[in-house]
């Protein structure tokens, strides 16, 4: 085991093993009165909402209202849409009143939108800069009924981080989101040198000491970065209430695999029935979000690719939690 640097090493005893659970069910109580919308689904056997990320069919270059009519048509019940794509539409003249409108008309919540500030970042210059990125991003989805935004290791991806300084660096964004109806997800990217294991996103928001706290998991991040999906038991479902959906193939290997080798639930070897159980035992009850960026899935239709995935998520969850 490569050391470890003495703010990382309290961090992770502070925020690790069992400690995890309490924790974050203190953390999560104010946020789960005040910001979460539930899912619209409340059952044993079909405990989570269904939403549809927008990355899914990427590249069949739709504009975002036929996104947004896509994920409806194909009966999700929320869809999770990226920043970028709302800017551009605005910039194309779009009316946020409008697209909100639609959302709505539509059927849709908007549990989570997906943005790249670089937060993280030491150079502080870089980092003032993405603040106010944030702060723009946050008011730009809160009109259109968004309740949160990822908020990714961007501005560390070379490197590990301070889990401390990265704990008081997320309380930063918690309070400008709470300032303005929007939070910022702490959000898991396997890739990064780091938060790129459960552990660490969940010391980083137990550390924050912010009520408003909670985690973006995704199946394939917590494969990419090394984490046993066993770890999940230690969470508290209350402090996450999106997360990203998908499998993986055990070929190519994890050391080489990216997310273009993302596939649909049940069609890869992600263990996702002890996943799904563990999920629902932590007490989550929040979206799953079907996210790919497969570019042989973008050769298809759209509306196909949305039906079969929600047809393969639910498929999924019934077979776990029969």
């Amino acid at each position: 085991m490569p050391p470890i640097d003495l703010s990382r090493r309290r961090c992770l005893l502070a925020g690790g093993a069992l400690a995890i659970a309490g924790p974050f069910a203190e953390l999560s109580r104010a946020s789960q009165e005040t910001t979460r919308r539930p899912s619209p689904t409340s059952n044993a056997r079909e405990p989570f909402g269904y939403c549809f990320n927008t990355s899914t069919i990427r590249g069949q270059k739709l504009d975002l209202p036929s996104q947004i009519d896509v994920a409806s048509s194909a009966g999700y019940a929320a869809v999770e849409l990226w920043v970028g794509d709302v800017q551009a539409f605005v910039e194309g003249g779009g009316s946020l009143r409008d697209l909100a409108r639609r959302i709505s008309d539509r059927g849709l919540a908007v549990p989570s939108t997906i943005s790249f500030f670089a937060w993280l970042s030491d150079d502080a210059a870089r980092r003032a800069q993405a603040i106010e990125q944030a702060k723009r991003e946050m008011d730009l989805v809160r009109q259109i009924g968004a309740t949160r935004i990822a908020a990714p290791p961007a501005g560390a991806t070379d490197r590990p981080v301070d889990l401390l300084e990265a704990a008081r660096r997320y309380r930063q964004l918690l309070e400008i989101g709470s300032s303005i109806g929007v939070v910022p997800e702490l959000e898991l990217w396997g890739f990064s040198k780091s938060l790129s294991r459960v552990g660490e996103v969940a010391c980083v928001a137990i550390e924050s000491g912010h009520p408003q706290a909670c985690l973006l998991l995704d199946v394939f991040h917590i494969y990419k970065g090394g984490s046993a999906f066993e770890s999940l038991r230690f969470l508290n479902g209350n402090a996450m209430h999106v997360l990203h959906m998908n499998d993986y193939p055990s070929v190519p290997p994890r050391a080489r695999i990216n997310d273009a080798a993302r596939v649909f639930p049940g069609d890869g070897s992600a263990p996702l029935r002890s996943m799904l159980r563990t999920l629902r035992e932590i007490g989550f009850r929040g979206y799953l979000s079907l996210e790919l960026f497969n570019p042989q899935y973008w050769k298809q239709d759209p509306h196909l690719m949305a039906r079969t995935g929600l047809e393969k998520m639910k498929s999924v969850v019934r077979a776990a939690l029969a």
